[in-house]
Order: structure tokens, then C-alpha cells, then sequence
């Protein structure tokens, strides 16, 4: 009974992991765009797009290690 909970909590927490990681990734993507079409981008601008690329990359490193894959 444990281990059939065990699995669908997994399986939610992975589908929410998935929905959080395309959500960021299209969020990093505009604010890089942001960046690359600034003349003068300011700092604050920078530092947003940083801060969105590192959020990606750690959601991204953690599906890893979770062994995630889309089912397409």
C-alpha cells in the first residue's frame, strides 16, 4: 500500500518538476532576448537574466538526478 503511494507521489512531484522547467526555460529565453535586443541593457536586466538561466540550470541538473524524461 506504501509503495503505491510512494510512486504516484513521485510521478506528481516529477509532473511538477516538468511544468516548473518549461516554465523557467521560456522565461530564461525571454529575458536573454531582452538582453540581446538592448542597446545599453542595464544592470538590473543582467542580473535577471542570470538569475532566470541559473534557476533553469538547477531545475535542469535536478530532473537529471531524478532520471525525469518526457513521454511524448
Amino acid at each position: 500500500m506504501f509503495f503505491r503511494r510512494k510512486g504516484r507521489l513521485r510521478k506528481e512531484y516529477d509532473d511538477k518538476l516538468l511544468t516548473q522547467l518549461n516554465r523557467y526555460k521560456v522565461h530564461w529565453q525571454q529575458e536573454k532576448l531582452l538582453l540581446e535586443k538592448s542597446f545599453d541593457p542595464s544592470e538590473e536586466v543582467i542580473c535577471q537574466t542570470k538569475i532566470a538561466e541559473a534557476k533553469y540550470i538547477f531545475l535542469l541538473k535536478e530532473a537529471k538526478q531524478r532520471n525525469v524524461t518526457i513521454l511524448r
